[in-house]
């Protein structure tokens, strides 16, 4: 993975101090090696990790300068079958001068112009300039794994990896506005919204096309709802024959790799299917990673979490080089590593422990390791989540994480003034959100069971807006370490798969994630195989929320608070009066986090609030 950024304006000259600016803000995703590329009115900024063709694959890249194929691209991620397409662009006349899967993409796009993006199999996100269109072409993955931003200008547009880039150019100024605040508070990540004003973020599986005629954003690819004729037998056979694949081909690497172990079924499951082709290539025992401590709490306040110990098992089952990262309250309250993860994610986040321990946990895999397998989307994919089984929430009319239990700023207990609450009316908020969602797939119009047809909106829910969540965490966590995470479960073939396998199927035996349990379990310990998913393990121990708590009173207290105006006046009154008591009822953890959060955010980054 790497960084990118650049800009295009057609009514004068671009800067090159500028250009470098914005992309040196993404250093830590790209540690290997930087550059810059200036022609007429665009400028290509990169960032390189280097993963694939350590010596070659040096960006931007250029195709020369024959008219008709002039074109320059800046490019993130990995395109798994570069080797595939590379097979084809030869036989089609191209000659290739590295064995980089970047200047694949470039020679695609030479190929195929646009329509590139239908062919390629991956994570990524890049800029392509087409200098006898003037046109630049924005793409981002179709999972939207890979992240990408940009911004509109009078006169073109900038973009950016991560948000801090287009901060960085002197024509952008950071903006909250009610819509910004509405995104942070609420529970309903919204496709394209980036909270700065004026800033968007480009939708998974969408292009955007700028030119002087001004920008476009297209779909060219979307989950669709289908018939699924396979059997039980058929369905469970092919899930294992994709997943064996989809691994196989996220392990190209001329980097050390790992997996992130967790212990649970998706980590269990990559972490032996990674050992399985390890062996088979003569590669020697695959890498494996995970996090341990008796602060952590994987089950909701009901004891310790047991996920090292399932790690452990399933490690010496495959025969993975395991090592243990141990984590406790006081590591993931310091406050310079508190003050990284905001840098790294650019916005107020509702679980800082879990990123803070994400960063921590990466920091060390980065030691020996630069490609890491994650499960990320395990969950969505086959139906892990308790909101995505429970009847009476699966057919709540909003978001089932939602109805299952949003952390509310509302009441009488709220941090925030009654007004400003009743303006961003979060409750309609949500409703309208998850009303656009689910008229995207219109899934009672294909099926007639409405139970069914509900599953299926909830699958897609899942899969466009949950995961979205999961993957900005992981990729601005890892990249902050300059470490590279793949999503194997997140692969399109699985998801298009899996996404119209009737609910009934995907839980043939009452339990979360039948399939996938079934596909695996031969390579799986019984204890792991059948494991009861818990969540993902978050500090338990009292003095954690404690100094939430004194730090939230601190700056309640603290006049010159960006959030002062915010804030209301009763709240205000009762920490005066009792301190950092008043805050021990009526606001969740998720509740503290964000509120300190956001005052450290519109601090940093010198946001201006205009409600």
């Amino acid at each position: 993975m790497c960084g990118i950024a650049g800009w295009v304006d057609f009514a004068r000259p671009v800067d090159r101090d500028v250009a470098r600016a914005m992309t040196d803000t993404m250093a830590r995703r790209g540690p290997d090696a930087e550059g810059v590329w200036i022609a007429d009115h665009v400028a290509l900024g990169h960032r390189r990790l280097s993963v694939i063709d350590l010596e070659g694959g040096c960006q931007p890249m250029t195709s020369g300068e024959t008219p008709g194929s002039r074109a320059a691209l800046t490019y993130s991620g990995e395109t798994y079958n570069f080797q595939e397409l590379r097979s084809q662009l030869v036989s089609l006349g191209h000659s290739f001068t590295t064995r980089s899967d970047t200047e694949v993409v470039l020679r695609a796009y030479l190929q195929w112009g646009p329509a590139l993006v239908t062919r390629l199999e991956g994570i990524y996100a890049f800029a392509v300039w087409d200098q006898d269109k003037e046109e630049l072409l924005l793409v981002r993955d179709r999972m939207g794994v890979k992240p990408l931003y940009y911004a509109e200008t009078p006169s073109g547009v900038l973009f950016g990896s991560e948000p801090k880039a287009i901060l960085a150019h002197p024509a952008f100024k950071a903006v909250l506005d009610a819509e910004g605040l509405r995104d942070i508070l609420s529970v309903a990540k919204v496709p394209g919204h980036a909270i700065f004003r004026g800033m968007r973020e480009v939708p998974a599986g969408c292009t955007v096309r700028v030119n002087r005629a001004g920008l476009t954003e297209d779909r060219y690819w979307q989950l669709e709802v289908a018939d699924h004729t396979d059997s039980l037998e058929r369905t469970v056979h092919t899930v294992r024959e994709l997943l064996e694949s989809v691994v196989e081909q996220q392990m190209i690497s001329d980097v050390p790799l790992c997996t992130l172990l967790s212990g649970g079924l998706d980590s269990s499951s990559l972490t032996a299917l990674a050992a399985q082709v390890s062996r088979a290539k003569g590669q020697g025992r695959i890498r494996s990673c995970s996090v341990s401590d008796p602060d952590l709490d994987g089950t909701a306040g009901e004891g310790a979490n047991e996920d090292h110990i399932y790690a452990r098992l399933l490690a010496e089952h495959v025969g993975s080089l395991h090592s243990e990262l141990p984590l406790r309250a006081p590591d993931l309250l310091d406050p310079a590593l508190r003050s990284s993860v905001l840098k790294a994610y650019d916005l107020p986040i509702a679980k800082g422990d879990e990123h803070a321990s994400l960063h921590l946990l990466f920091d060390i895999v980065r030691q020996h390791s630069t490609v890491a397998l994650s499960g990320e989307c395990g969950d969505e994919v086959f139906g892990g989540y308790r909101w995505q089984r429970q009847e009476d929430v699966v057919l709540s009319s909003t978001f089932p994480w939602v109805y299952e239990g949003r952390q509310n700023y509302q009441g009488n207990d709220g941090v925030f003034t009654p007004d400003l609450l009743a303006k961003l009316d979060l409750d309609t908020y949500e409703r309208d959100c998850h009303s656009a969602a689910v008229a995207e797939i219109s899934a009672g119009d294909r099926i007639a069971d409405p139970t069914e047809a509900r599953y299926r909106e909830v699958t897609y829910l899942a899969l466009t807006r949950h995961a979205q969540v999961l993957f900005d965490r992981k990729d601005r966590m890892s990249m902050a370490c300059g470490l590279e995470v793949r999503v194997p479960f997140a692969d399109h073939r699985l998801v298009e798969y899996t996404f119209n396998v009737p609910w009934a199927m995907k839980s043939f035996d009452g339990r979360e994630k039948s399939l996938l349990r079934a596909a695996m379990k031969d390579l799986l310990p019984e204890a792991v195989a059948q494991r009861i998913k818990t969540p993902y393990p978050s500090i338990r121990a009292d003095a954690y929320n404690r100094t939430l708590r004194e730090r939230l009173a601190a700056v309640i207290l603290d006049g010159s608070s960006p959030l002062a105006p915010l804030l209301s006046s009763a709240t205000q009154a009762r920490v005066r009066g009792q301190g950092a008591a008043a805050l021990e009822s009526g606001m969740s953890r998720a509740a503290l986090e964000t509120t300190l959060q956001l005052d450290d955010w519109l601090r940093t980054y010198d946001v201006d609030v205009v409600l």
